[in-house]
Formats: structure tokens, sequence, C-alpha cells
């Protein structure tokens, strides 16, 4: 163990206790002078290229990955980091050899069981795990962990994980088009009331905030169809590090690129909401009986798919498997 790393902690768990040392620490409060990111997403990319580098199994090269990522979820903790959302799985991903694809389920499988185990902490430390994508493409033993790993936390409001699972932007937003299509055959809406609060109210991610900064590892410089969405004005971080050797000095070098940056990107966000407030004043010219029953209308249909949503998830809960 060198000097510049935190100690070890025991692996495979998904709350930890904080492992850094002092100076780890100093820099954390040099960083608290600026701006903190709340909400942090990874793309966490190289699990592979660290197996073939190390000369080990596939499986035990995204194994890695996963204890890098509850290692990288406690230094969000420490740093004041309140919402993370991590690239999991890609719908793309099924397109690997069923052995990989078998290899990763049987990671999920055994992790999302894992979190069960430690819901005592997760409830201490007031964690809300989410699941963002399209679930009913994954095993329904997996579907039903994971339901009851969200229905568990549901309540917890301190910090938030979005596990983003057999996901991709493309499919998420043509999931919100559909879901906004079928209200209007249904008549819950009328095709004037659709915007962009609509459609953001069906996406996977309705209850989630805009991630402030998106970090990319393993040398890539794309987004791989991940919030696109979400990140018109996030800040974008890409490092060379392969994401099982991705440490605390890189997240350092994250967030203080993202404080660099924090100026420009808040010029963005007011100028979009000034945009946003330009256009409620045009339609607001509309009598205000009719705004109002608009209102109603999305409050209902919103309300309406969040209800669907959450009857689907208690019912994957009770689903039998033979895993």
């Amino acid at each position: 163990m060198t000097s510049e790393q935190p100690r070890p902690s025991a692996p495979s768990a998904w709350v930890r206790e904080s492992n850094l040392l002092w100076y780890h620490r100093w820099i954390i409060k040099v960083l608290r002078a600026g701006p903190i990111p709340q909400h942090v997403a990874f793309i966490m990319d190289g699990n592979r290229r660290f197996a073939r580098k190390e000369n080990i199994d596939k499986a035990e090269g995204h194994a890695k990955g996963f204890d890098k990522l509850s290692e990288t979820l406690q230094w969000c903790h420490d740093i004041g980091i309140r919402e993370v959302t991590v690239y999991a799985f890609s719908i793309e991903n099924f397109k690997r050899s069923q052995k990989e694809v078998d290899t990763l389920m049987s990671l999920a499988r055994d992790k999302f069981r894992r979190l069960h185990e430690e819901r005592d902490k997760l409830h201490e430390r007031g964690i809300c795990i989410r699941i963002i994508g399209n679930m009913s493409l994954l095993p329904v033993d997996i579907q039903k962990i994971m339901a009851e790993a969200v229905l568990l936390t549901k309540d917890n409001k301190k910090s938030f994980l979005n596990v983003a699972f057999s996901y991709t932007s493309r499919d998420e937003i043509t999931h919100s088009i559909r879901t906004v299509a079928e209200g209007v055959l249904e008549g819950k809406l009328h095709e004037d009331d659709i915007d962009e609060e609509v459609l953001n109210g069906c996406m996977y991610t309705r209850d989630c905030s805009e991630p402030d900064l998106l970090v990319r590892t393993s040398g890539e410089v794309r987004l791989s169809d991940f919030l696109l969405w979400q990140s018109s004005s996030t800040v974008i971080y890409f490092t060379k590090t392969l994401w099982p050797e991705f440490n605390i000095w890189q997240l350092f070098s994250a967030v203080f690129y993202y404080q660099r940056c924090h100026w420009q990107v808040s010029s963005i966000r007011n100028a979009l909401e000034e945009v946003s407030e330009e256009f409620e004043d045009v339609t607001a010219a509309k009598s205000s009986s009719q705004r109002n029953k608009k209102d109603e209308r999305v409050r209902k249909f919103l309300n309406d798919v969040e209800r669907k949503d959450r009857e689907n998830l208690i019912k994957l809960t009770s689903a039998i498997t033979l895993k």
C-alpha cells in the first residue's frame, strides 16, 4: 500500500466506511471552498481491458469494476456529492457474447442480493436506490430483486444512487414518447399539452436531477447513448484510466475541473431558464381557464404514469422465480 492511496476496505459491500487519510480530507476541505457538484454520473468503462491487461478472466474484471463502484460511492459521500448515476449495463451490451452477458447478469444478481443484506446501512445513510432503464429486457428474477431494492429504499432522501441498467438514451426517449402518445390516444392528454415538462415526466429519470458532472473512464471520448436528454449543460470529464484503476485523485481532478467550468455552466443554465421563462410568458396569453385545465390534465396524467410504474414494481416483487 502506498501512502498516496486510501487504506483498503472490505470489498463487495455497497456501503463502506470512509477510508480516507488526513491529506485526502484536507484536499476535500479545499475543494469545498468552491462549488461541489451535487449530481455526478459515471460511465464505468474499461473492465474488459483491465482484465486483458492483468491477464485475468473477464468475470473477475467486471467484479473488480463493482468493487471500484462501491469505493467511489464512498468517496462521493465523503466529498459531499448527494446524487450519483452509474452506467452499469447498456442495452447494447446484450450484443456481447452470451457467456459474458450471463456473467454480467450473474454479477448483478449477486450484488443486488447483497444490497438487500445491507438494508440497515442503506437506511442509516438515507440512501435511495433507483433503477433507470428498460427492466422488461432483464431476467424476471433480476427484475424482482431490483424492484425490491427500489421499494425498500424509496422513502430515503439523504442521497441517491441511480443505476442505469438495460439503458440507452434512445430507448428512454422512445419510451417517453410512446407513453405520451398513449396518453393522447386514451384522451388523458391533448396534443397541445405535449411539451418538455410532459416528456421529462415520462423519462426513466423523472425523479432524478440533471447531472452537474459526467465522468467517463478508459480514454473513450463519447457518451455511448448515456443521459443525452439530461446532459445539455453537464460538465464532461474524460480520463484515460481504466475503471477498476480509478482512484480518489482522479475524482478530485474531475471535481476541480467542474469547478473551473462552473461559471460557464451556470451561464448556460441561466440562459436556458430565461428561454423557458420567455416561453411561459408567451403561453400566459392564453386564458387562465385554459391554462388551469391543461395543468390539471398534465398533473393527473403524470401522477397516473408514476402510479402505474409503482404498481409494476410491486407486481414484480411478487413474481415467482426459479433462481
